[in-house]
């Protein structure tokens, strides 16, 4: 076995966060106090066992820990193991796990638990089936080693060991119906709060675990995790302190500028680059009109980024115009092929096309689907009908409910051009080969290849880069995809980022990983 330094690992990782790894708070840790925070909608279940949706994400780490948890540079630290070695061929990780670790119903933290919940999730949850695809086995020689043996390299695979994606949940509360488990109602786990209560459609309670394995950890007395569905309602709680923390931009971004006035909060954009948002426009390559590479090519010049990261997301989003996430620093190629704001040049490949304007100056008319999770697609879904509009492209949006737009843009392939955002993830074999890879082109999956992009050397780079162990080649295979995708523009990538989080001043050390609002809060406190 050869240990894998903290060094080789930040070289193997997408390391850096944005820029903005700054040092956290300054000061002495004070005791006491409860946290007040909000999320929306309200999760599943309060386990990331079996679900992935983003509120169960930031509930489920703060009594359910995983392996391993990253700083706002990528680099890991200890978790649940306190050591960790990855074999020379990539195929067996071994970890030292925590010793002197109880659950908080008082059972004893064991291998058999690690174990157990490997296999658990690549069966159950909805991006371990892929990310665990290739564990075979997972060995435990005494109570405090495990070793995950993979039949194939699976070079992201520590990259998805934190709490939040990877939770190592208590054997013995999951050995029927996993599904139906108790535990996703009520969970028992080994972290610094211990779940007390959920009223539904009121709060979550977490109270502070006195025999957490950090001594003098957590800080806090409790946790209160509200739910108030109407965004004014969030920016009045924040505004008078009813609650002093609100992840994953909680209000309107036309808002922000009001509540920055507040004295007593802070607008923070860190702790979100483990799951990379990209905005997108992604086209139905059987179209009449999107078929053809020109018409494409003409629409990612009609848009400009710089007009979108100001009129739509009001200066908290980048520039992302490749296959993948600038905030991948490790496999983002900033020389991917662009298509710059250019309307004289997109009219050009138009006509060229065999697209003349009409007498009413249309050249064709094409529906637009935007996803309906938040007023900033709607805004994109806006932005593009003008953009469009200018080279003589006309576009009808269409609002619908989640259920609708799911069937029609990925069961019904009833589209033209959608927008969304899609994560790009830990990893790009996690979040970013779904999107091209022929084989993922699954009708009725949503979040799947939706433009029916096939090129087989996109697939060879994808599936090479998925079991590659020297990060050099992997790196290499990641920017050829880059350039692929870029000239045959199965979508535009638009900006990443625009995720932000609202907390009160009084809230010191956070955030100190890099997903942040997913962090187990072990180390936040209250300032007085």
């Amino acid at each position: 076995m050869t240990t894998l330094t903290r060094r080789s690992l930040t070289t193997g990782l997408a390391a850096g966060a944005l820029g903005l790894a700054l040092p956290a708070r300054a000061g002495t840790p004070r005791r006491g106090g409860t946290l007040t925070m909000v999320i929306q909608p309200e999760p599943p279940t309060l386990v990331s066992l079996t679900h992935t949706a983003g509120p169960t994400t930031r509930v489920s780490p703060k009594v359910t820990e995983g392996l391993l948890s990253f700083d706002l540079d990528f680099r890991p630290r200890p978790q649940l193991a306190t050591a960790w070695e990855v074999s020379g061929d990539g195929l067996r990780y071994r970890f030292s796990l925590r010793r002197g670790v109880t659950w908080h119903d008082g059972q004893p933290f064991t291998a058999a638990d690690v174990a157990h919940s490997i296999r658990l999730l690549k069966e159950h949850h909805p991006r371990g089936r892929g990310t665990l695809a290739g564990v075979v086995d997972v060995l435990t020689p005494d109570p405090h080693t495990a070793e995950i043996v993979l039949s194939r390299p699976a070079p992201y695979l520590l990259a998805a060991l934190t709490a939040s994606e990877t939770p190592i949940v208590p054997k013995h509360r999951y050995d029927g119906d996993v599904l139906g488990s108790p535990n996703g109602k009520a969970p028992v786990g080994t972290g610094p709060f211990v779940f007390k209560e959920w009223v539904q459609g009121s709060h979550i309670l977490y109270e502070r675990n006195p025999n957490y394995w950090d001594p003098g950890k957590p800080y806090l007395d409790r946790i209160v995790v509200r739910f108030i569905a109407d965004a004014n309602a969030r920016a009045v709680a924040l505004e008078t302190g009813e609650v002093l923390y609100a992840p994953d931009t909680p209000v309107p971004l036309a808002q922000l500028d009001a509540l920055k006035a507040n004295p007593a909060l802070r607008i923070e954009t860190r702790g979100y680059d483990y799951q990379p948002i990209v905005y997108r426009l992604e086209f139905n390559l059987a179209n009449p009109y999107f078929k053809h590479l020109a018409v494409r090519q003409a629409v990612a010049h009609a848009v400009d980024r710089s007009a979108i990261n100001r009129l739509v997301f009001y200066g908290y989003s980048r520039d992302a115009p490749s296959a993948i996430s600038p905030a991948l620093k490790a496999f983002h190629d900033p020389d991917a092929p662009k298509h710059p704001f250019d309307p004289k040049r997109a009219e050009a490949l138009l006509d060229e096309a065999g697209f003349p304007r009409g007498a009413d100056g249309v050249r064709f008319r094409v529906h637009h689907d935007y996803m309906p999770y938040s007023e900033a697609y709607q805004q994109l879904g806006n932005y593009t009908r003008q953009a469009l509009a200018k080279i003589g492209i006309g576009v009808t949006l269409r609002a619908q409910d989640v259920p609708t737009w799911f069937r029609r843009t990925y069961t019904d392939r009833a589209f033209d051009v959608m927008s969304n955002g899609m994560s790009h993830s830990f990893d790009p074999t996690v979040g970013v080969q779904r999107l091209y890879w022929s084989k993922n082109f699954r009708p009725g999956v949503p979040f799947t290849n939706g433009s029916g992009y096939s090129n087989p050397e996109v697939d060879r780079l994808l599936e090479a880069a998925a079991v590659e162990t020297d990060q050099a080649r992997r790196r290499e295979h990641f920017f050829a995809v880059q350039g692929h995708v870029g000239r045959d523009l199965p979508d535009v990538n638009l900006v990443t980022g625009a995720n932000l989080t609202i907390l009160n001043r009084r809230v010191a050390n956070h955030p100190t990983t890099i997903d942040g609002p997913s962090d187990t809060f072990a180390d936040v406190w209250l300032e007085a």
